[in-house]
This record gives structure tokens, C-alpha cells and sequence, in this order.
């Protein structure tokens, strides 16, 4: 073995002890980013869980008004049907009034 370090000291090349502790470097660097990449995409999920959240408790809430137009549309629907026929009813009694008014007014005679 210290020939292999003598070896590698004189050819520049590092000793395998200096490699295994670059190569512990190396992965205890990717370990941190990998650490850190983690605590990231749970904070994202977290922030999309949120808004998933907010977005079910808008749309919940946009449901109830919508049922809420929607039975005024309905109420409104039914009153515009009732006055519907209301006005064609009122419309049949004019027209029957108007024949009446023209049966008992006299008609104009001619001379021949």
C-alpha cells in the first residue's frame, strides 16, 4: 500500500484514500440536493393540496348560487307561463267583446 501512495504522489494521481473521500464528498453533496429537492416537491404537493382545497370550497359555493338562480329562473319561468295565459285569455275575452260591440252597432243602410 504506500507504494501505491508513493506511486501516486510522484504521478500526481490521488491516493485511494483521498478518492474515497472525495467520492464520500460527492455523495454527501447529492445526498444534501436530494435532501433539499425532496423538502421542495413537499412543499409544492402541500401548496397543491391547498389549492385543490380552496378551489372544491369555490366551487361548492358556486354550486349554492348557481341552485339558488336556478330556482329564481324557475319561479320567474312560471310566472312568465301564467301571465302568458293570463294575456291570451284576455285576448280571446277583447276579441269576443269586439264581436259583440260590432253586433249591436247599426249597420249602415244603403239606398238602392
Amino acid at each position: 500500500m504506500y507504494e501505491d501512495e508513493v506511486t501516486c504522489g510522484w504521478l500526481g494521481l490521488p491516493t485511494p484514500l483521498q478518492m474515497y473521500r472525495q467520492h464520500c464528498r460527492l455523495l454527501e453533496n447529492e445526498i444534501q440536493e436530494l435532501t433539499y429537492q425532496l423538502r421542495k416537491a413537499r412543499e409544492d404537493v402541500f401548496g397543491i393540496s391547498q389549492m385543490l382545497l380552496e378551489t372544491q370550497s369555490k366551487n361548492a359555493e358556486f354550486a349554492g348560487y348557481l341552485r339558488e338562480r336556478g330556482s329564481e329562473a324557475a319561479a320567474m319561468r312560471k310566472q312568465i307561463a301564467d301571465l302568458t295565459t293570463s294575456a291570451n285569455a284576455s285576448r280571446r275575452e277583447v276579441v269576443e267583446l269586439r264581436q259583440i260591440l260590432n253586433e249591436m252597432r247599426p249597420r249602415p243602410s244603403t239606398i238602392v
